[in-house]
């Protein structure tokens, strides 16, 4: 452990003499009241601190004291439901303890140290184990398992394990290494933040991850462990889009990283999320959410650190076998923590003033999502997916951290002020967003063969739409020819009736994929049949038709009602296609 002194203070950054035998990383303790800082930057005895809570009135020769420990994380029963800031203090425990005020330096475990949690063996003694077996588990809560697995770098055979009621620092199982040393496994252990979460495999991401937004789901699918940036200017609703993901993903478990964000936005997560009620159980939302509530008011420093722990819980999850979908938003704030800390160390500048090294950074934390063999024995399978939201200053997509992310990321859901004003909901341009995920074999073989053409096809008209449009403003709609009115047509019905949805409505703000790919089917179904007789029938009367009204409504349909709906609106579209026809040529 290394003492010094403090040599000089700029805002978060403070520089402290005498740390002869501390670490880069090193967590610190700086002041009489123990402000919690992080070692970035060490030049003999010198060590430059970046303290992670505000450092008024602090001042040269100020006790500084290293932990000789990074910066880690507690893992263990307890992280579920709870609401931790950007270095994993528990708010709401804090809150009890001094009340609603924060105070600096204060010192409240991240995990409970009193309450109880009943552990549930499920090996025996004797049993040969290696890290990544999981021993036992507690029911954390009423959605959530929670598996005690054995910690990276221990290897050997139970010589004890016993069902009980334990705090997480109680020994619940004694192991026995092959050098005969005993050591005893709790229901806690540590990891540093800045360091992966070791795995056995990365597997190939060919599995989508199930949003129920039919913009994502169908035109631009994020797969399973993979990574998706949500770049969009003020108001054009990436915390609506990450709420709505929170909520529907076909994840196990959510971790929430509000980095940076205004105390309102997070305010709004914290007080809705407890309301929110899980679509597959009916239960709170909260009980598989860890939210990490580290808001723009707060020191800037510890943005940086945010991110960083939130991804270590979302892995240590997906080292149990659960898929994870990690939220952070977003990462731009983040961004500036670095460009602020960057700056007081006078490090040379890159582009706008960001580090050199911001590219290097985010990839860093992008790389630890995945699809993954965990460690031990039985092979379990994870997911770690990744939605990161960027706030480009005036929505200026070409500033550094939107380019750096783009750089790194497979799925871009560009989102559109444009749209957002207009009201349409998810408010991502389909003419600018992509996936480089290779999804449609999945598709066609789990949903439907047609999935990937019909896919290609909506793509197409859309694509057409945005053409025409140029040539309307400039000649009318007058000028355009029946089968480019019929584009037009198709495309407005796949705009309004498709790719709009409805977060407040019950049956529209989760569409499963069979019903995504119906009300795709139908758009298509009125535009092909309409082409097929549009020598014999009027542009102005095929725009009329009463069903088109009900292909737009198919998308409110109950699930249990939509393939006898389905099959109603085309049997009543090739009717009233016939009716005119006849009509037509009498």
């Amino acid at each position: 452990m290394s003492k010094g002194t403090v040599k000089k203070v700029a805002g978060p950054l403070v520089v402290a003499e005498g740390m002869h035998n501390a670490n880069m990383f090193d967590v610190v303790r700086v002041g009489e009241q123990r402000l919690i800082g992080e070692i970035i930057e060490i030049h003999g005895d010198l060590a430059s601190i970046q303290v992670y809570e505000e450092t008024s009135g602090l001042g040269p020769g100020a006790p500084v004291e290293s932990t000789g420990e990074p910066l880690s994380v507690e893992l263990g029963p307890g992280l579920i439901s709870s609401i931790f800031d950007g270095i994993q203090r528990p708010l709401v425990d804090i809150m009890e303890a001094i009340g609603t005020n924060l105070q600096r330096g204060i010192e409240i475990p991240a995990l409970n140290r009193e309450k109880k949690w009943h552990f549930v063996p499920c090996i025996d003694e004797g049993a040969e184990v290696e890290a990544g077996d999981i021993i036992g588990t507690v029911k954390e809560t009423d959605l959530v398992v929670h598996k005690i697995m054995v910690p990276y770098g221990l290897k050997g055979k139970i010589k004890s394990i016993k069902e009980g009621d334990y705090t997480v620092l109680d020994t619940i199982a004694v192991l026995e290494t092959e050098a005969k040393e005993k050591k005893n496994i709790t229901l806690m252990q540590k990891w540093p933040v800045r360091r992966g979460r070791p795995y056995k495999q990365k597997l190939s991401p060919d599995k989508p991850l199930v949003t129920g937004q039919r913009v994502i789901d169908t035109l631009f699918p994020i797969a399973k462990g993979g990574v998706a940036a949500v770049p969009g200017p003020f108001g054009s609703g990436k915390t609506v889009v990450q709420h709505q993901l929170a909520k529907w993903a076909d994840a196990d478990i959510v971790v929430y990283i509000g980095c940076g964000e205004r105390g309102n936005e997070m305010t709004d997560v914290l007080n809705e999320f407890p309301e929110l009620k899980d679509p597959k159980t009916g239960k709170s939302l909260m009980e598989r959410t860890v939210l990490i509530a580290n808001t723009s008011d707060m020191p800037v420093a510890a943005r940086e650190a945010s991110i960083y722990v939130g991804i270590t819980i979302a892995e240590y999850f997906r080292d149990m076998g659960y898929s994870v979908a990690l939220m952070a938003d977003s990462t731009s704030r983040w961004a500036e923590a670095l460009r602020e800390m960057s700056g007081r160390l006078e490090e040379m500048p890159g582009e706008e003033g960001y580090p050199a090294y911001l590219a290097s950074r985010l990839a860093q934390f992008y790389e630890r999502a995945g699809r993954v063999i965990s460690l031990g024995k039985e092979g379990r399978e994870g997911a770690l997916s990744v939605i990161g939201a960027v706030s480009p200053p005036g929505g200026d997509l070409s500033e550094p951290v939107t380019q750096a992310t783009l750089r790194i990321v497979k799925v871009f859901w560009g989102l559109d002020s444009n749209l957002a004003y207009r009201r349409h909901f998810p408010a991502i341009n389909w003419l600018t967003s992509y996936s480089l995920y290779d999804l449609g074999k999945w598709f066609n073989a789990n949903v439907n063969g047609k999935w990937t053409e019909n896919k290609g096809r909506l793509m197409k008209l859309l694509n057409d739409e945005a053409e025409l449009e140029e040539i309307v403003k400039l000649v009318g709609m007058d000028a355009l020819s029946a089968p480019d009115r019929l584009k037009l047509e198709a495309a407005r019905s796949i705009r309004e009736d498709f790719l709009h949805q409805d977060a407040f409505h019950e049956d529209d703000t989760y569409t499963s994929l069979e019903k995504q790919f119906l009300l795709m089917d139908l758009v298509l179904k009125f535009y092909d049949i309409s082409s097929e007789n549009l020598n014999k029938i009027s542009i102005d009367d095929l725009v009329k038709l009463p069903v088109r009204e009900r292909i737009g409504r198919f998308k409110y349909v109950k699930k249990d009602m939509i393939k006898k709906e389905y099959e109603n609106i085309l049997e009543q579209l090739n009717k009233e296609i016939k009716e005119l026809v006849q009509r037509e040529g009498a």
